[in-house]
């Protein structure tokens, strides 16, 4: 029997080449609801004045739209009955006189969609121009609205991502409406073809000119967040700069997260590398080649497998850019006894009508419980409802009921004992509609594709990440790996074990997302047989037992003859009975597999060979997963999810993975899209940096010469009086005008000077020893301030010697010394026109000064005196 855990890669290519089967996108999609429910469909657009707004879409769907979608507690086995959901409807186009769509000449004031703006009627009233108008692109609006609904984008609204990019000025306005439009076309126009590079060229005939500045941030948004032109096509993989200029990346894992992250990385031009520790890439995506005798092979998925819902899967559009039909998982799905008889169709439908009532009915218990329901776990409420009502009334109803529990813990990867009553189900509105799918020859088609040509180092294991504001530095065995940010993608299960140091340590709030969240398991008994012997009429068949203990052990069958190219059978084991089956010698789980094989079988008459081959896998102790994936615990929440995606390190150490996404959890196209979101995220922070530094370089170059001038203005002082010096324009005669100060601090002295008082002693010490420090390494100290030159005569007037002058400055007119840097842009200003009119002055052989002092200032007798050196 084979170890699961042997990472070495898979040849792919002895798998014969899957025929291309186009896959538009349908015209009427059956997606879930909205992923941005919004009680009130309007409320995005702002309309104080109650004026109707006209919308893009037809009247035609103003109806509430009713979509089913399948939810998570069906993964396992198909949904027999599926639950609806409401989108709120899209208001109504307004319509012309004619009734016809609003024509693209057609002007609206967009002060009327924008709050408290109010036209007094004396004023002239502007005409109106053509950014005012609603566009029309074309008649599709409404199929295109499906499309982006699809992708992730409510048909009507913005997304917060959207809003925090800033892609209108202005929220609910006219210009919102036409940035939707455009959106959706995009998408749209991307989805037809998922194989090309959509260009905005190839949309900008169909967009009027006076939009193409709006067209220009819609397209880059939708490009730099990967929600179009992502992928491994060929046109795709072309625009891969061929030599990195930008910001190096080190990427933790190889997994979907990844390897989806390194690959947009690449392709923005960064300098990526990724660092694996298995000998293989994929992660929890692990695609094992079975063989056996006479040429029988097979692609045996021992980890994620399933689609689940393929419209606007970005795991979908993978598989139609390599050319690969995708298989629906069919919705026959028997059950059989403990003896190996059918279960009674009549006897299923009632169970699961029961139990589909008790989730119903916990759903509303944590609507009245409220905030206490965060602390309940889903399985007590069940339980408590079954007692109650008495839902399952005999030992085989009660094994049926058990097994729907099983089917449950199999779609959370955990025990419902230690689910949250509250929020175990809180991505159920963002499921991906559509069937749930195998992909022929597995997944690892997909992460074989994804990896090919990505910098990829095996066999390194990271126990040490630092991270700081020089960038990071990330630990792997002896070697150190250096680069500007780092992408960290591990496992839920490994930041759970701790056995990452971070340095500094994580911000708690993230340790304590960590915490609370779930990780659950699920593992797998792959079969290879030497022919079919249950038929390929079925995808999925499933097992009940009477051990509530074990209901988890072999209660689903995944039959993968039609997809693996070889006669493959899967058993799952999830719940209490995945933690066991860790420690279960692998001939006892096949041996127990193969009795229930024959249970079911032979009493048709059907002979059940020995297996040619096995794998059994062991997800929970595998280091670098720690188990197969997250669930929403007792005590967590969705919220968690986004404090896991969080950087930290002021955009240094960025984190992706399935345990990132609060939409999509537990989910390979979750993982995905976490890679792509965070390869944003991270292009946003190495832009903000470059402009950061070209601003800093900027300034620290008008500091550097606006230093060397003031240096030489200041050894022509136009006014000199004690250790003050003075210079300013001298055209400009206004008092209030401005001048710049300079106080020389020269030696120390030990006595006191100028009136002052033997015990006199200073105000700051602190200070006073900051400034000898300075001095006894610069001999000589300069501070400035700005004055206007009547300031500067009243404290020339001022009698008592320099002490008395830097008495009246600072306590009197409340100013403050500062060094060259603290001066600011007003007094560089000031010097560069002061410097204009000394170009134009007539040479003079002395400075204008008066002295009213006798000597330089000394630091030894500064008393009282803030001063403040930058």
């Amino acid at each position: 029997m084979n170890n699961p855990l042997d990472q070495s890669a898979d040849p792919f290519s002895a798998f014969p080449p899957l025929q291309f089967i186009p896959c538009p996108p349908p015209v009427n999609p059956n997606f879930g609801p909205n992923p941005n429910p919004n009680p009130n469909p309007d409320s995005s657009l702002h309309n104080p004045t109650n004026t109707r707004i006209p919308n893009p879409f037809p009247a035609s769907t103003n109806n509430l739209l009713s979509f089913t979608v399948p939810k998570k507690r069906r993964r396992g086995r198909p949904q027999r009955k599926a639950t609806s959901f409401l989108i709120p409807p899209i208001p109504n186009l307004t319509l012309n006189g004619n009734n016809g769509p609003i024509s693209s000449t057609t002007s609206i004031l967009a002060s009327s969609f924008r709050p408290n703006v109010e036209t007094p009627s004396s004023l002239p009233q502007r005409a109106p121009d053509t950014s005012d108008e609603i566009i029309v692109i074309n008649k599709e609006s409404t199929g295109e609205a499906l499309i982006a609904l699809s992708a992730g984008f409510p048909a009507d609204s913005l997304t917060e991502e959207e809003i925090d990019a800033g892609v209108v000025p202005v929220i609910g306005g006219i210009e919102q409406v036409n940035y939707i439009l455009i959106r959706n076309h995009i998408i749209a126009k991307w989805r037809e073809n998922v194989s090309n590079w959509v260009t905005k060229e190839m949309v900008g005939d169909d967009i009027p000119k006076h939009y193409h500045a709006l067209l220009d941030s819609t397209y880059n948004y939708l490009v730099s967040h990967g929600y179009i032109n992502f992928g491994v096509a060929t046109a795709i993989k072309e625009k891969v700069p061929a030599e990195p200029s930008k910001t190096s990346v080190v990427v933790i894992g190889a997994g979907l997260a990844g390897l989806a992250a390194a690959r947009q990385l690449l392709r923005f031009g960064f300098k990526v590398t990724v660092l694996e520790g298995r000998k293989r890439a994929g992660g929890r995506v692990y695609t094992k080649k079975m063989e056996g005798g006479n040429r029988l092979c097979a692609a045996a998925d021992l980890g994620g497998s399933v689609l689940t819902g393929t419209l606007g899967n970005p795991l979908g559009i993978l598989a139609r850019q390599l050319g690969s039909p995708l298989h629906k998982v069919r919705d026959k799905c028997p059950l059989y006894s403990l003896d190996g008889k059918p279960v009674d169709p009549d006897m299923d439908m009632k169970v699961e009508t029961a139990f589909n009532r008790l989730l119903d009915k916990a759903g509303r218990l944590r609507q009245l419980m409220g905030e206490v329901s965060v602390d309940v776990s889903l399985g007590a409420a069940l339980e408590t409802f079954r007692q109650v009502y008495g839902d399952a009334v005999n030992t085989e109803e009660m094994n049926l009921f058990n097994w729907h529990l099983a089917n449950l813990e199999y779609a959370n990867a955990g025990l419902i004992s230690k689910l949250s009553l509250a929020f175990w189900d809180q991505d159920d509105p963002y499921d991906m509609g559509g069937d749930h799918c195998f992909l022929p020859g597995g997944n690892g088609r997909l992460v074989q594709a994804l990896a090919e040509n990505v910098p990829i180092l095996y066999e390194k294991t990271v126990h040490t990440i630092r991270y700081g504001s020089d960038g990071v530095q990330i630990v792997a065995g002896s070697q150190v790996f250096e680069g500007d940010m780092a992408l960290c993608t591990v496992p839920l299960g490994v930041l759970k074990s701790g056995s990452i140091k971070f340095i500094p340590e994580l911000p708690q709030r993230k340790l304590d997302g960590i915490k609370r969240l779930g990780f659950g398991l699920l593992n797998k008994v792959a079969m290879l047989f030497p022919h079919v012997f249950w038929g390929t009429d079925l995808d999925t068949f499933g097992h009940l037992t009477d051990d509530p203990s074990r209901r988890g052990e072999f209660f689903l069958f995944y039959s993968y003859a039609n997809v693996a190219g070889g006669p493959l059978l899967i058993a799952l084991v999830a719940g209490e009975a995945a933690h066991k089956f860790e420690s279960m010698p692998p001939t006892d789980a096949v041996i127990r597999v193969l009795q229930i094989l024959k249970g079911i079988y032979e009493p048709q008459g059907i002979n059940v060979p020995e297996p040619i081959q096995t794998v059994c896998t062991r997800w929970g102790g595998d280091p670098f997963s720690l188990g197969s994936y997250s669930n929403v615990a007792v005590g967590a929440s969705g919220d968690d999810y986004d404090i896991l995606a969080e950087s930290v390190g002021d955009g240094r150490l960025f984190f992706a993975g399935e345990a990132t996404t609060r939409r999509y959890p537990a989910t390979m196209h979750g993982a995905f899209l976490s890679g792509l979101r965070e390869a944003a995220n991270m292009v946003h922070y190495a832009n903000a940096r470059i402009v950061r530094k070209k601003v800093d370089r900027s300034r620290s170059k008008n500091a550097h010469s606006c230093a060397s001038l003031l240096a030489d203005l200041f050894r022509e002082p136009d006014l000199e009086f004690g250790s003050f010096s003075v210079i300013f324009d001298r055209k400009n005669a206004d008092p209030k005008s401005a001048a710049i100060l300079r106080v020389t601090f020269s030696e120390p002295c030990k006595k006191s000077h100028d009136g002052s008082k033997p015990d006199q002693q200073h105000s700051n010490k602190l200070l006073f020893q900051q400034l000898q420090s300075h001095f006894n390494q610069q001999q000589q100290l300069h501070v400035y301030t700005l004055l206007s030159r009547q300031q500067v005569l009243e404290l020339r007037e001022v009698r008592g010697g320099d002490e008395m002058r830097l008495n009246y400055l600072c306590e009197k007119l409340g100013v403050k010394l500062v060094g060259r840097k603290g001066l600011g842009p007003t007094a560089d200003s000031v010097i560069a026109s002061i410097k204009v009119e000394r170009g134009s002055r007539k040479p003079a052989s002395t400075a204008l000064a008066l002295k009213s002092g006798t000597s330089k200032l000394k630091t030894g007798i500064l008393k009282r005196k803030m001063v403040r050196l930058k």
